[in-house]
C-alpha cells in the first residue's frame, strides 16, 4: 500500500512519509489532521518507503518528516532507518512504537535518541486527541520549518542586488531572532513595491533594504542597524527619566534568566543587547542536554521563549546597541550605562554580556569572512552548503552542534582540532552522535593556516601541528568556533578582571577589595550594586544551564542590595 492524499498536480506541500507495516489504520487516522499543509505518504513496507523517498528527492520535493513503526518485518530496523537518513538527512525522524512493543523495545531504542539516529521515540496513540503525541510532532515540524532554505512565511524581506557578506550576516541575525526571511531583487515585483513605498515616504534608498511587518523598515548598513530599527533606542526606555531597578547587559541565557526572574518579582527591568537576543547559545542548532527538553531545543527557540516570558512580566528590551561604558554611581546612587543610542540609569546592573569567539588571526582567512568563512555556527549559511565540503574548527560543544547541523546539508564535515581528540572538551553525547554520522570526521592535531578563493572561499591550508606538514584541501565553508574571548573594555577600572580578562566575583575578587575581611557575594563584583553572571564571569562553566542558573541566582542578591539602599 502506498497512499498519498492527492491535491492538484504540482503539489508543493512538504511531505510526511510514513512506514506502517502493522498499524497503518492508527497512523493514517492520526496524520490526517496534517493533510491540509503536508502531503502525507503512507507505506505498508520499508521497500516501498525507500523507493518513494528516492523518487521524491529526485523530483526535488521537500520532505519534512519520516515516521516509522518500531517493527519493520523482514529488514533490520537500524540499518533501514540509516538508509532513509542517508537519502534525506534534512528531515526530522520519528519512531512510533505500538503499546504491544513499547516497553520491551525501550531499552533497545532509547540509546538511539542520544546519538541522533532519530529525533523522537513515541508511543503510538491509543485513542483520539493524543495531544502529547501531536505536541512532539508539531515541535519537530516547526524545527524543520525553521531550517528550510525557503520558508513558507517570511517575517522579513530583504531587497538586495546580490548575496554580499552583509546580506549573509543579516539573514543569520534574523534566523537567530526567529524571523524567517526571503531575499528579493530590486526589479522583482515585491522588490519594486517595497522600494516604491519607501521612496514615497521620502527615504533615501541604498541597498540592501530590510522590510518587516510592524517594524521600522529601510536601508541598512550593518546588522546592528537592523537590530536598532527593530528594537528601538535605549534612550526610549530612559525617556521618562526613571531609574530602572536593574539593567541587564546581554541577552544570552544568563541575561534572559536574570530578566525573567527580576521582572517576575516586581523589579523594573531592562535588557541591553549588542546583537541578537539569545547570545552565542542562540546559534546552537540543537541543545539536547538542557533540562526539561527531552527532544532537545534549538538555541533560537529557547531564547525566543525566554524573551517572550520576560516581556510578559514587563522587561523592556533594546538590541543593536553595545554598551560603550558603565559609569558607577557614588555610594547608594544609580549607575549609568552609556550607548550610542542613549544612556540608561539603574540602581543595580547585571553584567551578562558573554564572550566572543576568538579570532583565528590568519590574514587570508579573515579576507573571506562572510564569503564562506563564519565565526560561529551561522544557521542560514548551512543551507547553502548543500553537497559541498565544509570544515569546523573548534573542540567545544558549540563546534559539535555546528558539525551535526551542517551534516544535514553538506557532503562532508571535517572537525579540525589542535588536540589529539575531543574527549577533554566536548560532551560525550555529541561525540557519539557525530560518530554515527558518516558525513562527519574528526581531524586531530590540525590547524588552519591559510585560505584561497576568487570571489568566495574555495580551499583552505591545514597544518599538522606535530609534523608541520601543510596541505591544501577543498572547502566551501569554514566555521570557526575557537573558544571564549571576553570583551571588557567598556567596564570601569574599578571592576576587577582576572589575567585572561574575565570579571571576578565573590571570593575570586582580590582580598584588598574585600570589606571588613569579607568577600563580595558569590555573583557580585567589587563595586556595590554591580553583579556578573554567565560566560564573562571568571570561573563560569560555559554551559547554557549553568548560565541560566546564575541569572536566576543573581536576582536575590539584587533584592538584597536594593533593600540595603532603602
Amino acid at each position: 500500500m502506498h497512499h498519498a492524499y492527492l491535491m492538484p498536480e504540482a503539489d508543493l506541500r512538504p511531505v510526511i512519509a510514513i512506514c506502517a507495516p502493522e498499524h497503518a489504520d492508527i497512523l493514517e487516522r492520526e496524520f490526517f489532521r496534517y493533510t491540509g499543509d503536508y502531503d502525507v505518504h503512507l507505506h505498508s513496507t520499508p521497500v516501498a518507503m525507500t523507493a518513494d523517498l528516492a523518487t521524491l528527492v529526485a523530483q526535488g520535493r521537500q520532505i519534512a518528516l519520516l515516521v516509522t513503526e518500531s517493527v519493520l518485518p523482514g529488514v533490520p530496523f537500524f540499518e533501514t532507518a540509516g538508509t532513509w537518513r542517508s537519502i534525506i538527512p534534512t528531515a526530522r525522524r520519528v519512531v512510533c512504537a505500538h503499546i504491544d512493543h513499547f516497553l520491551r523495545q525501550s531499552p533497545e531504542f532509547r540509546p538511539g535518541l542520544a546519538v541522533g539516529k532519530y529525533d523522537a521515540f513515541l508511543l503510538t496513540p491509543r485513542g483520539a486527541r493524543d495531544e502529547e503525541f501531536h505536541t512532539a510532532i508539531t515541535e519537530l515540524l516547526s524545527d524543520w520549518g525553521s531550517t528550510v532554505a525557503d520558508p513558507e512565511v517570511a517575517s522579513a524581506k530583504i531587497i538586495t542586488a546580490g548575496n554580499d557578506p552583509l546580506v549573509v550576516a543579516i539573514r543569520d541575525y534574523l534566523d537567530r531572532m526567529g524571523m524567517p526571511s526571503h531575499t528579493y531583487a530590486p526589479d522583482s515585483e515585491i522588490g519594486r513595491r517595497i522600494l516604491d513605498e519607501l521612496a514615497a515616504d521620502g527615504e533615501e534608498i541604498t541597498l540592501p533594504v530590510v522590510w518587516s511587518l510592524n517594524r521600522q523598515s529601510g536601508s541598512v548598513r550593518s546588522v546592528r542597524e537592523v537590530a536598532a530599527r527593530f528594537y528601538g533606542r535605549p534612550e526610549q526606555i530612559a525617556a521618562a527619566g526613571e531609574v530602572q531597578d536593574v539593567v541587564v547587559v546581554g541577552a544570552g541565557p544568563a541575561g534572559l534568566a536574570a530578566a525573567v526572574y527580576g521582572s517576575s518579582e516586581g523589579l523594573s527591568t531592562a535588557v541591553i543587547e549588542a546583537e541578537a537576543i539569545g547570545g552565542q547559545a542562540g546559534t546552537s542548532s540543537m541543545i539536547r542536554n538542557y533540562l526539561g527538553f527531552p527532544r532537545g531545543i534549538s538555541g533560537m527557540r529557547l531564547a525566543q521563549r525566554a524573551r517572550n516570558q520576560a516581556i510578559r512580566f514587563g522587561t523592556q528590551f533594546t538590541a543593536g546597541w553595545p554598551v560603550t561604558s558603565l559609569i558607577p554611581g557614588a555610594p547608594g546612587e544609580p549607575h549609568a550605562l552609556v550607548t550610542d543610542g542613549g544612556s540608561i540609569r539603574a540602581r543595580a546592573v547585571v553584567i551578562a554580556s558573554g564572550v566572543d569567539y576568538r579570532r583565528l588571526a590568519v590574514d587570508t582567512v579573515e579576507e573571506f569572512v562572510g564569503k564562506g568563512v563564519q565565526y560561529g555556527a551561522a544557521a542560514s549559511s548551512a543551507r547553502s552548503m548543500s553537497g559541498r565540503d565544509v570544515y569546523v574548527v573548534g573542540g567545544g560543544n558549540s563546534a559539535g552542534q555546528a558539525a551535526i547541523h551542517l551534516a544535514r546539508f553538506a557532503r562532508s564535515v571535517t572537525i579540525a582540532v589542535r588536540r589529539k581528540g575531543l574527549e577533554e572538551t566536548m560532551s560525550d553525547y555529541l561525540i557519539r552522535e557525530m560518530s554515527y554520522s558518516p558525513r562527519i570526521k574528526v581531524l586531530p592535531c590540525t590547524e588552519v593556516v591559510g585560505a584561497r578563493g576568487d570571489t568566495a572561499l574555495e580551499a583552505i591550508e591545514i597544518r599538522d601541528v606535530e609534523t608541520g606538514a601543510v596541505q591544501e584541501v577543498e572547502c566551501a565553508g569554514l566555521y570557526l568556533l575557537l573558544g571564549a574571548q571576553p570583551h571588557c573594555d567598556w567596564l570601569p577600572e574599578e571592576i576587577c578582571l582576572d589575567a585572561k580578562g574575565f570579571v571576578q566575583t565573590g571570593r575570586d575578587v582580590p582580598t584588598e577589595h574585600w570589606i571588613e575581611g569579607l568577600p563580595p557575594e558569590s555573583l557580585a563584583t567589587c563595586v556595590p550594586g554591580i553583579f556578573c553572571v554567565g560566560d564573562i564571569r571568571a570561573g563560569s562553566m560555559k554551559r547554557v544551564a549553568s548560565a541560566s542558573g546564575e541569572g536566576a541566582s543573581v536576582v536575590p542578591l539584587v533584592h538584597q542590595y536594593l533593600a540595603s539602599l532603602a
